[in-house]
């Protein structure tokens, strides 16, 4: 049996920034990291966006900086006894530890009645598969039309193939967009050439010699090289519940980051955190909320009493669109609309009970701190008290 005085379960990019935030505080302390991927620690952003332009594929990767860590990669903490302070792998190790961090990310959410080789879009080998598949493929279909569906759909399209957009909702994005910025996206993919099915999804995905057999409910059937899915993920919240930890959208922790546990923290992806901004519980799949968060949790494991009053923001690339945002993006929420080229340029507004709640920077950049103030200041707002608020 190995201890550590710090033991990480999971590898990604919450993961990395634990190990960077205790070593701040402890130069010395032994820490391990277990990790189910057969990868070191690397960037998942460039995965849909940079590597498809003209980032190089050795650019991914995050450095250690020589800081002493054991990296036990290929394997899965499979039980944890909080009591006992031991964590158990699937090859039958077991550790002990001091203070152990949950950084287990989520699952992506899988089709039924499709072929095992539609590449759920999240890792490292996610993105070579469909290198790969690019190679020789010249058409595909991609399945969501969120963040990691319209990126993907994007940087396909970018790299010369042909490309077919299925999805539930009445346009790209319609979840957070407002109506007519989706509206302007379904046109927009459609001028570079992609075909979209909008309010359609899948039947049967089925495998005929190289090609793809995509079905959907609409009676739509295309033939294809490869088929991507970008549907979210589910938090990985088994271990934690295993161990009694509280679970509710993910592991419930406190402004410390500790779970129900004290001696056990989460971050990243699986975290459901109180946002101090918004007066509200959440969780955030975001590089920003992955790489503070674990930074503090770091610091935090290592002794100190950091809270995490940071609220995380997003962004994304859809070819020469993009935006950063931070706060809730809703439709269900009162939405104002401020362009100074529509569609182009501009700031979204999202207001419940007239107070801004979130802010979409669309193509307007270093305007996050303005943002983040507009949400903190908990005023009344109108559209007139908004347009021209925030400009580039």
């Amino acid at each position: 049996m190995k201890h550590h005085k710090y033991l990480i379960v999971g590898g990604g990019m919450a993961a990395d920034s634990a190990i960077h935030g205790i070593r701040k505080i402890d130069p010395s302390g032994a820490i391990a990291v277990i990790c189910e991927e057969l990868h070191l620690p690397y960037d998942r952003p460039p995965l849909s966006k940079s590597l498809w332009k003209d980032a190089q594929f050795e650019s991914i990767w995050r450095s250690q900086h020589n800081l002493d860590v054991a990296t036990h990669i290929g394997k899965k903490i499979v039980n944890l006894d909080p009591v006992k302070k031991t964590a158990t792998d699937n090859a039958g190790n077991s550790y002990t530890y001091e203070k152990l961090l949950l950084a287990t990310g989520g699952s992506v959410r899988r089709l039924s009645n499709a072929d095992e080789n539609v590449i759920y879009f999240r890792t490292v080998d996610d993105y070579r598969n469909l290198r790969q598949l690019c190679e020789h493929g010249s058409d595909f279909v991609v399945i969501g039309g969120g963040f990691i569906g319209s990126e993907i759909a994007a940087a396909l399209t970018m790299n010369n193939k042909r490309v077919t957009m299925l999805f539930p909702e009445s346009g790209i994005g319609a979840r957070v967009y407002p109506r007519p910025l989706s509206e302007y996206l379904n046109s927009y993919y459609q001028e570079k050439g992609i075909t979209l099915h909008a309010a359609d999804t899948v039947r049967s995905i089925q495998r005929t010699g190289k090609k793809f057999v995509v079905t959907t409910e609409n009676g739509k059937v295309i033939s294809v090289d490869g088929v991507v899915a970008g549907l979210g993920i589910q938090p990985n919240t088994d271990l934690a519940a295993q161990a009694g930890l509280e679970i509710d959208n993910g592991i419930v922790v406190d402004e410390l980051l500790r779970t129900s546990n004290p001696d056990i923290f989460a971050a990243g992806d699986v975290a459901n955190f109180y946002s101090r901004l918004l007066d509200k519980r959440m969780r955030v799949e975001h590089e920003d909320n992955a790489n503070t968060m674990g930074e503090i949790a770091g610091m935090n494991m290592a002794g100190q009493k950091y809270p995490y009053h940071h609220q995380p923001f997003f962004y994304s690339d859809l070819f020469d669109l993009g935006y950063e945002a931070i706060g809730e993006l809703d439709t269900n929420l009162e939405i104002v609309e401020d362009w100074q080229e529509p569609f182009r340029t501009g700031v979204v507004y999202y207001l419940r009970e007239r107070r801004v709640r979130g802010v979409l920077l669309w193509n307007t950049w270093n305007k996050l701190e303005a943002a983040t103030e507009l949400i903190a200041e908990k005023n009344e707002h109108t559209p007139a008290t908004l347009l021209g608020r925030i400009r580039n």
